[in-house]
């Protein structure tokens, strides 16, 4: 079986630990008979920057006839950060209908985390972030630019079908998971987007008796992330929500550099898109120390997406295996000094 993946490996450190991953991708599938065949993008910032577009106007109809996106970053320091967003990673998302964003949190064995108490196992948690509308529709405008009564106005939408199903597909993760689920909103100060949102979950907790739903405002979920991260098993939030939530999930659990995403086209009839959630760290790049974890296990989401799960389990152990071993290789932020390709070199004889 061949998968047909779009590479765009994007700015920063995107292009080094895509290439960095490349070989263990290329290992797994080997070993599990599959062939990851993936064609690079070059996409980005630097696009933008030389001809005023981040991606072609065609991007949408070339991407879609892959099985799946794999992101390294987006983000250059002389592009601001709404050009980029709102110019390739949001028409992604949107164009396929990405609507599920899954995040895990996880505290691996041999990694420290900042909360003082913590060892490996503690925290293991997953946000489920509605990923198409919310705080992040593109509805609104500007008026009178320049003037005193100058005005700018951004409306969120939440609609039925987008917030029923980002909500039950938390629950049914939940299932599948410990049974806790946990419902984030800001219903207290906005009374129709979030009670809205409310109402859809006490709805669809009515089919799923055996799970136990949790309500928290999010500045309660923010601190409650620090205080009792132990407690959280799926936790589901709007896309504004969701992105705020999921950073704090990933420095509690160690660092940035070990937190994967995966952008989800719930039908299949649209590639999902699979990318670490670090950012391009402009403050590191090229000095060949990136951490490529994040991006291998973004990878692994990818082939379980693409029904390889035996390769998804391959690669995710390979991760745990290494990081649990305090003798083997780790860079910076995770405190100690190797670079990335001798972490990508013991990935590949761990595999």
């Amino acid at each position: 079986m061949v998968y047909h993946v779009a590479s765009i490996p994007g700015d920063g450190i995107g292009p080094e630990v895509v290439d960095a991953a490349r070989p263990v991708f290329e290992d797994v599938s080997e070993r599990f008979g599959f062939e990851l065949a993936l064609t690079q993008h070059d996409w980005g910032s630097e696009r933008h920057l030389e001809d005023g577009s981040m991606m072609p106007d065609d991007g949408l109809e070339e991407l879609e006839e892959y099985d799946a996106i794999l992101l390294g970053a987006i983000g250059h320091p002389d592009v601001p950060d709404h050009v980029t967003l709102n110019n390739l990673l949001l028409p992604i998302r949107k164009g396929f209908d990405q609507a599920i964003c899954k995040r895990p949190a996880i505290l691996f064995d041999g990694v420290e985390s900042p909360l003082e108490g913590y060892e490996g196992g503690d925290i293991d948690f997953v946000v489920y972030r509605e990923n198409t509308e919310g705080e992040y529709a593109n509805v609104g405008g500007q008026e009178h630019p320049g003037h005193g009564h100058e005005i700018a106005v951004q409306s969120s939408v939440f609609t039925r079908a987008g917030t029923e199903r980002i909500v039950r597909a938390a629950f049914e993760a939940a299932t599948e998971r410990e049974g806790h689920l946990t419902s984030i909103t800001k219903s207290n100060a906005q009374a129709h987007s979030m009670v809205f949102w409310d109402q859809i979950v006490e709805e669809i907790a009515e089919e799923y008796p055996e799970i136990t739903v949790e309500r928290l405002l999010v500045d309660a979920a923010s601190m409650d992330f620090i205080r009792r991260p132990e407690q959280f098993d799926v936790v589901v939030a709007s896309n504004l929500f969701g992105d705020i939530l999921t950073d704090i999930g990933a420095i509690i659990t160690g660092s940035m550099g070990l937190a994967p995403s995966a952008n989800v086209n719930p039908s299949k009839e649209y590639p999902s898109m699979f990318e670490p959630v670090h950012g391009s760290a402009p403050d590191i790049v090229g000095d060949g120390v990136a951490n490529p974890l994040a991006t291998v296990l973004s990878g692994a989401m990818m082939v379980d997406h693409l029904s390889e799960p035996e390769a998804s389990d391959a690669l995710w152990g390979a991760v745990t295996d290494q990081l649990a071993d305090p003798d083997a290789p780790r860079t910076p932020d995770l405190g100690g000094s190797s670079g990335t390709e001798d972490v990508i070199e013991d990935l590949r004889t761990r595999l």
